[in-house]
């Protein structure tokens, strides 16, 4: 519940506390025999107090019809835990797990330890870890829109894509939206088999329309740049995204585009493994640290005296990152020299030719080819990998999910840096600009073919290789292992 609507509810009980007091100052007058008449306000208030009187629900119920339906869901998000799901407005949910509006996946130990030791409640945290076997998906409502995303300029996906608009259309009656240039491709446009379907596809365009809180289920076809551009789309709430492999590497794209029709059955139907892909919340903020100010370093290894204040400086762009953040030393030819701050603190100052902060997700990507370690996507971390640092102790670490990491130019750097996000929007970061990064509270909820554990095994063995050699040959005599002859 928003802070505005708290207000009104406080308002609410006060206003209803003083007519209950002005209605007993009423009862107590007619009591004593006066013949003073209630003023017409009293009259308005004590009808307004009956009508509140009602119950609380009436009051909800009519905040709720006010309210945006991802505000519904935050609503429902903090009720009691036996509202049952028929009763929600969300489209989709976990089973006995999370709503659709906040999660961040991330640790969640137990309260109690022992008979005596505790952890500190702490009423903002919206972290938790469960049973990677329990994340199923179920519909508290059947999907209704789909949202088909193809590769472009890939023309043999052009009859994957006219299959899969017309069973949809057709078979399936929903409502599919795409993109307005996959819409007007030259391809479908002389196609007339195909005219009355493409009449009836919804198409929005990225950066002018907003199709965030109309979208049920996403539907990519192509590789997995495809699933990354799928969720730069929705910066908020993810819906479910089935990907079929039918790019170049298909690394989170587990689906074959052959059986199609019965694998979209299945998810319409519900009780689908998913995995909860964690992603990076960014902000890239201007000038937020002093260039005057630069050359004093506090001895405890502090941000620089005077430059604490988080709300200094102005976010020029803020996105939801699936796979990683680069920060490189761009067309320079120089070492990048950029300074690591975990939660305010420094940790280190990285020289060489970057730094790349990754997601479990990511750690499959460049992180991977710069020799980082392969994590699961359900464990709750971030990446820090250098890319070729000019040290021979610098490895690759691991960092909780949860905590804040911040990017900044070395006072002492002799040229310039640039970022980019999951390979897009590539900027460059001068002196007095950092980098926030943290895990968002909104994961790509990522619908298994098999289940979460089988697939991403399957896709490193398949993908990537890993662990792939020949075999080695039995021995004839399993009874001399040795290389001489008794």
């Amino acid at each position: 519940m928003r802070e505005s609507d708290l207000h009104g509810l406080n308002r609410c009980k006060e206003a209803t506390a003083e007519e209950e007091e002005e209605e007993e100052e009423e009862q107590k007058q007619e009591t004593q025999g006066t013949d003073i008449k209630p003023s017409p306000r009293r009259r308005r208030k004590a009808t307004g107090s009956r009508r509140r009187r009602a119950g609380d629900g009436q009051l909800l119920s009519e905040i709720e019809r006010r309210r945006l339906p991802g505000q519904r869901e935050h609503l429902e998000a903090s009720g009691s835990a036996s509202d049952t799901a028929e009763s929600s407005p969300k489209r989709f949910a976990l089973q006995d797990v999370v709503t659709r509006a906040h999660f961040l996946h991330g640790p969640y130990p137990a309260t109690h330890f022992g008979p005596k030791a505790c952890i500190l409640p702490n009423p903002t945290s919206v972290m938790h870890i469960q049973d990677p076997a329990s994340q199923r998906l179920t519909w508290n409502k059947p999907p209704a829109n789909v949202l088909v995303i193809r590769k472009i300029r890939d023309e043999s996906l052009v009859e994957p894509f006219k299959e899969l608009c017309r069973f949809l259309v057709e078979e399936k009656q929903m409502m599919v939206y795409v993109e307005r240039r996959v819409a007007d491709d030259a391809t479908l446009s002389k196609d007339e088999a195909f005219g009355s379907i493409r009449n009836q596809l919804c198409t929005f365009r990225e950066g002018f329309d907003d199709i965030s809180e109309c979208i049920d289920l996403i539907i990519c076809l192509g590789g997995d740049g495809t699933l990354l551009y799928a969720s730069s789309l929705f910066q908020g709430s993810v819906p479910p995204v089935m990907a079929f492999h039918l790019g170049s590497l298909g690394f989170l794209t587990p689906f074959k585009f052959e059986s199609y029709k019965t694998e979209v059955a299945k998810v319409f139907e519900g009780n689908a493994a998913i995995t909860l892909r964690s992603r990076l919340k960014v902000k890239v903020v201007k000038d937020m640290l002093q260039r005057t100010g630069q050359q004093q370093q506090e001895h405890n290894g502090l941000l620089p005296h005077g430059h604490a204040n988080n709300e200094a400086g102005k976010v020029t762009l803020q996105l939801q990152v699936l796979n990683e953040v680069v920060v490189d030393r761009g067309p320079s030819s120089y070492l990048s020299n950029v300074d690591l701050y975990l939660d305010g603190r420094l940790i280190t100052s990285v020289q060489g030719d970057g730094v790349i902060v990754s997601t479990p997700t990511g750690s499959t990507a460049y992180a991977a080819a710069a020799g980082a370690s392969m994590i699961h996507p359900n464990v709750p971390a971030i990446m820090v990998t250098p890319i070729c640092p000019h040290s021979l102790s610098f490895r690759p670490i691991v960092v909780p999910a949860g905590v804040e990491l911040m990017i900044t130019l070395s006072p002492d750097a002799r040229n310039t840096a640039w970022v980019s996000f999951d390979g897009r929007k590539r900027q460059e970061i001068q002196h007095g600009d950092c980098i926030k990064i943290t895990t968002s509270c909104y994961p790509v909820p990522s619908i298994c073919c098999h289940d979460l554990v089988y697939d991403w095994f399957e896709s490193l063995a398949q993908c990537l290789h890993w662990n792939v050699r020949k075999r080695q040959e039995r021995l004839a005599d399993v009874s001399d292992s040795s290389d001489t002859e008794n």
